[in-house]
């Protein structure tokens, strides 16, 4: 961070940049979840202040929300979605260093069995797997550091140690990801491509240029229980492990591609343990006229060591925003699951079924340009079942929606606003 004359200075506001001088001049925007990248042009919403060289930003979402699931598995829902983020930065154009930490109150605020949500899956509730629901987050969801630093005027090398942490699996994850900050629930893919993003034990190192990022994880592959208030240690270690390529050709574009083993992930299957690969083009564009588009379609696919079978799943969505308040989302998916993961009991229809679902939504922003504003948004949501499953779900094509309020910090920057883009 740029030399302050005085000691401390707060500034929250949207417009001002921040000068700051980091590795090989890789501008903060590219920052995505644990250690991955966004595309440099995505935007940034956060509210910083500064301390002599430390550099001071939180940024986070509150989700205040009705949400309804239609059919005999749908139940309606009113809750609160959210988390928070705050991390302290010191960095030259030769070394960063960086301290993370995150939390969510969803543990209280959704309560053990989260919210409802048709064809999700995956982690567990009283024992039992969870499913047409979608579990709430950790109260600690990251605590790290990150230690980034160059060999030469072109390469650089990276750690990233975690007690909580996000290991180099899959896309950004779906909470940090510009396409996806305005839609409030998860998607149906989760646990097919970005679920490592809590993990309870981390470490990963990398190698970078300007463009490209090679790094690799050793993590706890567990995922977390459902006692969401706890640490997740116990009878575990760093037992597998990931790695991950990424290329960001311009401003506007982060490709990525991983593959994970992941060593008995799921409380309720402790003998099973998986390989997960993932794919994933993200883009983040800002045209003449203001508005912001924001782009993710990734790939994921897990192979069970005991089912021998590949299970993949699709994720296209996209975020428009206009005129800095008005925004448009939507999101195409499609699953395979089986009837375990779905849990259709022993009298139900067997084999893997593929599933689809489409969403979308609108969002409007209040607030102007104070640091911290506030938005009222609906979404609904389409499902496609096969014939099989119809009987179950009450209809081939279940719906919901949802209504919601959000506050969330000001648009900070998006992109080439900061003055931070060597080479743009």
């Amino acid at each position: 961070m740029a030399h302050m004359d005085h000691a401390t200075e707060a500034d929250t506001s949207a417009k001002r940049p921040m000068e700051v001088a980091t590795p090989l001049g890789i501008p903060m925007e590219r920052t995505g979840s644990g250690t991955s990248w966004l595309p440099d042009a995505a935007p940034m919403r956060a509210v910083h202040a500064r301390a002599g060289n430390w550099a001071f930003m939180t940024h986070g979402v509150v989700f205040g929300m009705y949400d309804k699931q239609n059919g005999p598995r749908g139940v309606d829902h009113v809750a609160s979605l959210n988390w928070a983020m705050l991390m302290a930065t010191r960095q030259t154009p030769t070394s960063k260093l960086q301290f993370r930490a995150m939390g969510s109150a969803e543990p209280w605020t959704l309560g053990s069995k989260g919210y409802p949500l048709l064809l999700q899956t995956g982690e567990t509730y009283k024992g039992e797997p969870l499913y047409d629901r979608q579990h709430p987050h950790d109260l600690v969801m990251e605590l790290a550091a990150v230690v980034e630093r160059t060999v030469s005027d072109r390469v650089g090398v990276s750690l990233y140690a975690a007690p909580v942490g996000e290991p180099a699996v899959g896309p950004v994850a779906f909470p940090h990801r510009p396409s996806a900050m305005t839609d409030p629930l998860a998607p149906i893919v989760h646990h097919w491509q970005d679920a490592t993003h809590v993990t309870f034990g981390v470490l990963t190192a990398g190698v970078f240029t300007r463009s490209l990022r090679l790094e690799g994880s050793i993590f706890n592959g567990r995922e977390p229980d459902e006692t969401r208030t706890d640490f997740d240690y116990e009878g575990r270690s760093l037992d597998s492990y990931a790695a991950r390529l990424t290329w960001n050709p311009t401003a506007n574009w982060s490709l990525s591609g991983s593959w994970a083993y992941i060593e008995s992930p799921d409380a309720a299957v402790p003998d099973e343990s998986m390989h997960r690969g993932a794919l994933s083009v993200l883009s983040a564009h800002v045209f003449p006229s203001g508005a912001q588009l924001n782009t993710a379609f990734v790939f994921g696919a897990n192979k069970h060591e005991l089912a021998g079978h590949l299970e993949p799943s699709y994720l296209a969505e996209a975020s428009l925003q206009l005129g800095g308040i008005h925004n448009l989302f939507g999101r195409a998916e499609y699953v395979r699951k089986d009837a375990e993961e779905l849990v259709l009991g022993p009298t139900g229809p067997e084999g893997d079924f593929n599933v689809m679902a489409l969403s979308g939504g609108y969002l409007v922003e209040l607030g102007g340009q104070s640091p911290v504003r506030a938005g009222i948004g609906a979404r609904g949501s389409v499902n496609f079942l096969p014939a099989p499953l119809s009987p179950i779900y009450g209809s081939a094509t279940p719906t919901g929606f949802a209504v919601y309020v959000r506050l969330a910090p000001q648009r900070m920057s998006s992109g080439h606003d900061m003055g931070t883009h060597a080479g743009h």
